[in-house]
């Protein structure tokens, strides 16, 4: 193991035990370094760090929440990234890979979607992720975006993935197109400050796969780029890894606010666009 000598400064316990985690398997050269979830007690209480109560919250945390520290990311070969996967149950691994920039097109049309959200339910939205899936939900926009019937078949599906070991889905839709074909819909939901993550998007593939195998995967990320203005992105996977298939942002307005010439305009449009 490489020598774990490096000198902490006033950080967090979480930047310092997930530190500590990789530097006491990263040798030079490394693409991928191994770890076990109970190396994080055992550091912990080298460290003389208070644990939270959910240890697996310092985990979720630098994959899907803040970015990981500076002495851990200086580490990537040059045009790479860390990035945390699952390897199993208990297991991670940090993997260098080329950075996927899941981030809304601000030159993108927006289309205005006459808004169905049920009073009561806008009176306590919050604009967080429940907010947005309920928003999804009510003005039926998986259905718009991606031209299948869909229906919410389960919120925050939490389930083992062979190789993987738990993961979690923010909402899976279940879908059928004209031709009688049923779909998987995978839906991972942010809100304006969270950012979107290519591993939960490969996650929810594996998933498809190992739960939903009879169906087509069309793995799904919606995120709100404003209050009431929401992009939504499809992916695929190609050669290369996971890419962005198709990108929509939709603009939630009261129905007398959607004139008639933008009725008219959204008529010309291009049917396949």
């Amino acid at each position: 193991m490489a020598d774990n000598s490096f000198v902490y400064k006033n950080q967090n316990r979480y930047v310092q035990i997930i530190e500590s985690i990789f530097h006491s398997h990263f040798q030079p050269g490394m693409e991928e370094v191994d770890f076990a979830r109970e190396e994080i007690i055992d550091i912990a209480n080298s460290l003389g760090i208070l644990l939270p109560k959910n240890i697996g919250d310092i985990i979720y945390s630098f994959r899907y929440r803040t970015a990981l520290p500076d002495s851990v990311r200086a580490q990537a070969p040059a045009g790479k990234v860390w990035i945390i996967r699952p390897a199993g149950r208990g297991r991670y691994k940090f993997v260098a890979m080329v950075p996927v920039d899941i981030t809304a097109n601000p030159h993108l049309v927006e289309t205005k979607i006459p808004d169905a959200t049920p009073g009561i339910i806008e009176m306590y939205a919050s604009g967080d992720e429940q907010s947005l899936l309920a928003k999804l939900r009510y003005n039926r926009l998986l259905d718009i975006f991606t031209g299948i019937t869909c229906y919410s078949l389960q919120n925050h599906l939490r389930t083992t993935v062979p190789g993987l070991g738990q993961v979690e889905t923010d909402e899976v839709y279940i879908g059928i197109d004209r031709r009688g074909a049923h779909y998987v819909l995978p839906v991972q939901a942010k809100a304006v400050n969270e950012s979107l993550g290519i591993v939960q998007i490969e996650q929810d593939i594996r998933l498809c796969a190992a739960r939903f195998r009879a169906l087509i995967c069309r793995p799904i990320a919606a995120k709100f780029m404003e209050k009431n203005l929401i992009a939504l992105f499809a992916f695929e996977e190609t050669e290369k890894g996971i890419a962005i298939s198709h990108e929509k942002h939709y603009r939630l307005i009261p129905p007398e606010e959607l004139s008639l010439q933008e009725i008219e305009a959204y008529r010309n449009r291009p049917f396949n666009e």
